[in-house]
Formats: C-alpha cells, structure tokens, sequence
C-alpha cells in the first residue's frame, strides 16, 4: 500500500512538473527620447551628459525607465526628413532637440502631436516654434541661449584683447541659413561701431574649414570671430589646433574651445543648455504639456580666457579683462 501510495505521489509530482507556470506580467515598454544633435557623439560627450543630468533631477534615469536614441548629425542636414519621418512614425515619447534651430525647425514640420523641447540660438517665435515665450501654445518648447545677441559683446571682448587688430575674418556654416545671415549682420554693424575690417567666410565641413584657414593663411586677418554653432562646437579641437598654427587670435562662443586651448570665448553655457532641455524632457514624460511650459531664457553668461595660449601668440591680457573673466585657464 506504501509503495502504491509512493508511486502515485511520484505520478502526481511528475505531473505538476510539467504544468505550465502562471506567465509573468508584461513589463511596459519604456518610454523613448529621440535626441538630434549637430555635433558629433565622441566631441558632445559632455554635452549629453548635461542632458541626462537634467532628465535624472525630474527622476528619470536612462536606461531604467526612459530610453534614450542618441542621432548625431555632424553637420549633415540632409539627413533630417528621413530621421524625423522615422520618430513620428515610432511614436517616440519626446523629440529633444538642443543647440540647432533647423532642427527643431524640422521636428516642428513633422509632427504637430509629439511634444518637442528645443535649445535654439534665436528667438523662437521668430522661427514658428511657439506662439509666445510666455505661452508657447503648441506642442514645442525650451530654452532660447541668446547666442546671436552676444554677437556684439564678443567682438568687442576680442577687440579688447587684440587692440592692434582691424582685419577680423568670421566663420559662419550656411548650413544654418538664418543663423548664419544674422551673425553676418550683426558683426557688420559691430565692426562698424568699433571702427574694424571683416570677412565672411563660409564653412559647413571640416573641409571646408582647412580651406577657410588656408584662406587665412593668404590674406593674414589679424583675428579670427568664428559663429555659435553645433557643429564647429564639435569640431573645436580642429579650429584650436588651426588657429594656434597659423598663429591668429580668435574668439569663440563657448568655453569648451577655450578649454581646448582656444584664446577666449563669451557666451551662454552650452551645458546648462542641455541640462534644462533634459529638465524640461523629463517634465514632459511626467505628464506637463509643452504648451504650459514657457520657453526659458539664458541667464548664465561666460567670459574664459587661456593665459596659455595668449602668452603663445604672445598677447598681453589687460588687468581689467582679467577682472572681468568668469574664468582664467592657465
């Protein structure tokens, strides 16, 4: 009797080993953030990072419970309908776009539904993106950084550290057209305030920009102005490199030329930038609309100089821009 019973038991275990097991809950997909940068990814790295550090104070973390496609253009702005057609198509949760108006400018032409936080030079009104600062009103908003109204205090920063200098050659990409055209227009009615000579050259490669400075190389300006813009931001070791070859001061937008051994830079800082547009992308995912987030305005403004570098070219930095300086690199 012991033996049977022992057989059925075994009967009964053999056969609950084999019952399917309950199936575990579906986990829900994480949600997406399609990330468009015109820089490049190895030269942006600290610039994501900014990003995420903005996502992480709303309490998303990548790779935990938010996704983040990271598309680097490198200056490629013929590759944006095809990859803005692709994250409407997928539904992507956010379309985050810091740093370049004409992206945002293509993400806001490819969706009216998906909420889209940009980081844009210019007033974004001016560009379609959002009806007010106050009350954008749509499904886009961000962060405006004031680049192309600083124009004019960097040229005359540069104008106080080269005071010698009256032939100043500007750089512009006019693969950003209206940044492009703006920054040529307010440099020309600066120079013209401060009595200086300026050149326009355009560069949207980085061939194109060893020809700009094969140009120089030529005709000998005796400082460089080169535009606020993703891409050369990306290519800051090539420009650094560049202009301490052929000796020529030059001043940039932000403090990563200058941290690559660049002369001087004003500008908004691009990190703080892509920290509030990751803010603003986690705000988002918790639920806000764009459209009752006001666009919010730069406030942080950076003056850097490299005394290493001046030394090299063998300029003498005034006491009070060293008063002034937010920052001095040794």
């Amino acid at each position: 009797m012991r033996r049977r019973e022992f057989i059925a038991g075994l009967g009964g275990a053999a056969s609950s080993a084999v019952w399917p097991l309950p199936s575990r809950a579906q986990q829900p997909p994480l949600p997406v953030v399609g990330f468009v940068s015109n820089g490049s990814a190895d030269a942006s790295a600290g610039y994501a990072a900014a990003f995420l550090k903005g996502l992480d104070e709303i309490g998303y973390v990548e790779g935990q419970n938010v996704t983040v496609e990271y598309h680097w253009l490198e200056g490629q702005y013929n590759r944006l309908p095809a990859l803005m057609a692709n994250l409407v198509r997928r539904h992507v949760a956010v379309i985050a776009t810091p740093g370049s108006a004409p992206i945002a400018i293509a993400a806001k032409a490819a969706t009216a539904t998906i909420p889209i936080v940009f980081g844009v030079p210019e007033d974004p009104v001016k560009f379609g993106l959002v009806a007010s600062l106050a009350r954008p009103g749509g499904n886009a908003t961000g962060i405006n950084s004031f680049v192309r109204e600083l124009v004019a205090k960097r040229l005359g920063l540069l104008h106080e550290l080269v005071p010698k200098a009256v032939r100043v050659a500007v750089l512009v990409n006019p693969a950003t057209a209206t940044t492009a055209e703006t920054t040529s227009r307010e440099v020309q009615e600066a120079a013209r305030v401060i009595g200086l000579q300026f050149h326009v050259l355009n560069a949207r490669t980085s061939g194109e920009i060893d020809a700009a400075f094969a140009t120089f190389a030529r005709e000998r300006p005796d400082a460089l102005f080169v535009d606020a813009n993703a891409f050369f931001g990306s290519r800051r070791v090539q420009f650094v490199a560049l202009a301490a070859r052929d000796r020529i001061p030059a001043a940039y937008s932000s403090r990563d030329y200058v941290a690559a051994g660049g002369l001087m830079s004003y500008g908004t800082s691009v990190a703080d930038m892509y920290r509030h547009v990751g803010v603003y992308t986690g705000n988002i995912l918790k639920g806000a609309k764009p459209a009752d987030l006001p666009v919010v305005q730069s406030t942080r403004f950076q003056f850097v100089i490299n005394l290493q570098t001046a030394r090299a070219l063998g300029i003498e930095v005034p006491p009070g821009l060293l008063a002034i300086a937010d920052e001095v690199i040794e």
